[in-house]
């Protein structure tokens, strides 16, 4: 298994190489690591799920909200079956918590019967409408004059770090070789692509570039989509909060997207957001005064008492939206070129069934796949706050007090598991990586109290 940040890269080429390991592209990876190929994941970045994927909203959708028909709402549906079931097995934290759309006017109270509708279309049929009494004793903090809810008992909230982190792992123990801090400069034809490590050639490619998704289509001359980076600003409340929600409160959509929503979080705490700015900058990743004022004033209608507690952390993530509300997925045959593109917030939910569609494809295109394999089995460090956690077990303290050492307080997260997650298949290049993998430094102090201890572990690990 290799997995490189710096250096030559090989010579021999790739039978494919995925360019972009977010959550869809680690996904793909991962999918074809069970063919006898030899596969490629390459991003610019000096780590996996570094753009889009961190900054996702951890939602597990069931896709009853989706455009009946469109390849989303297919992909999101047998997704959400995949990854549920992946999860379970690789240790990924997912809290089944069901979600309520909740209606705050009489104008969105009358829209729910055609989401009802829109949900049965898309073959999902558990959701129900609720009267506000109802509403407010499974909610008895949401603020005053909500009219009803539609009930979805089938949406869940996952870990997206470690959805991707799984993915990348195991397809690198398959043999996948991963290149990190590797941007594609340029494309020559027959897919010799140039980066700024060097030369890497390959036999097919698969552009799940995100946000660059659009560039790297053109260099292969085609011009069938543009990447709006749409910005979505939020911030997460510290785990004081987490008794005053018990759904993931979701507002009635609008064009631009799902909207901002008030959700609990596997960690523990309490998300509020996103935003939706559509920019030009690929990099506008700041939050500004007006987003975070947006954010809160949302806040106070739906959870007044949220807006009482204290702010964890607040960040933005930029969403690669183009001119149509559905995937750019699209296989480019004589070329040996497969598009993923348009790959919104859904795309954690649907990614391994996006990855087994992007296999479909390539073999269309003529891949020789060969005999499948079976996957080395993975399981995750567990950084859900609804399941067992190291520093309270009493065993595996025994066996190794290093796990009975906590290094951060606020989120309690011991030697032993940084120690793991520094040796790990996939480490992290940075603290904020492997507070990504742990936990550590993402609690109510930010690291001042956690940090300099933190990152003497970091440096002594050598990274």
């Amino acid at each position: 298994m290799t997995v490189t940040r710096r250096g030559a890269l090989p010579s021999e080429p790739y039978d494919v190489i995925v360019v972009g390991a977010g959550v869809v592209g680690s996904a793909i990876a991962r999918e074809l690591a069970r063919l006898p190929l030899r596969t490629a994941l390459v991003d610019a970045a000096d780590d996996v799920g570094e753009g889009t994927s961190k900054a996702n909203t951890a939602i597990l959708h069931t896709g009853f909200d989706a455009a009946p028909g469109s390849l989303e709402a297919r992909l999101v549906r047998d997704g959400q079956r995949r990854l549920t079931a992946y999860a379970a097995e690789a240790g990924i934290p997912v809290e089944p918590l069901g979600a309520l759309l909740v209606a705050w006017d009489a104008e969105q109270l009358a829209a729910l019967p055609a989401l009802a509708a829109k949900a049965e279309r898309n073959g999902y049929d558990e959701d129900r409408i609720i009267g506000a009494a109802e509403l407010y004793a499974r909610e008895p903090h949401l603020g005053p004059g909500a009219l009803g809810a539609l009930d979805v008992p089938g949406e869940s909230v996952i870990c997206p770090w470690t959805t991707t982190l799984a993915y990348a792992t195991q397809a690198v123990r398959a043999g996948v070789d991963l290149h990190l801090g590797c941007r594609v400069e340029s494309v020559r034809p027959g897919h010799e692509l140039t980066t700024s490590r060097g030369v890497l050639r390959g036999r097919y490619l698969v552009n799940a570039a995100g946000l660059y998704a659009d560039e790297l289509d053109r260099r292969l001359g085609h011009r069938d989509f543009t990447v709006t980076p749409r910005r979505g600003q939020l911030i997460v409340f510290d785990a004081l909060a987490r008794g005053l929600v018990r759904h993931i409160l979701l507002p009635v959509p609008t064009a631009l997207g799902k909207g901002v929503l008030v959700s609990p979080t596997v960690h523990g705490k309490v998300l509020l957001g996103p935003t939706a700015e559509d920019l030009d900058d690929t990099s506008a990743t700041g939050s500004t005064a007006e987003g975070q004022a947006l954010l809160r004033e949302h806040g106070r209608r739906v959870l007044p008492a949220l807006l009482d507690e204290e702010v964890t952390a607040v960040y933005a993530g930029l969403r690669a939206a183009t001119e149509e509300d559905d995937y750019r997925i699209a296989c480019h045959a004589s070329q040996r070129y497969v598009t993923v593109g348009g790959i919104r917030s859904t795309g954690l939910t649907a990614s391994m069934a996006i990855a087994a569609h992007v296999v479909e494809l390539l073999v269309d295109a003529g891949l020789e796949p060969g005999p499948a394999r079976e996957l080395p089995p993975v399981r995750m460090a567990n950084v859900g706050e609804a399941f067992p956690r190291p520093y309270a077990d009493a065993g595996l303290i025994a066996s190794d007090p290093e796990y009975g050492t906590i290094v951060c307080h606020c989120e309690r997260v011991t030697r032993g598991e940084i120690r793991d997650a520094l040796a790990g298949t996939i480490p992290p290049a940075s603290p904020d990586g492997l507070r990504r993998r742990t936990r550590a430094r993402g609690g109510r102090c930010q690291g001042a109290f956690c940090g300099a201890a933190v990152r003497a572990l970091f440096e002594e690990a050598g990274r």
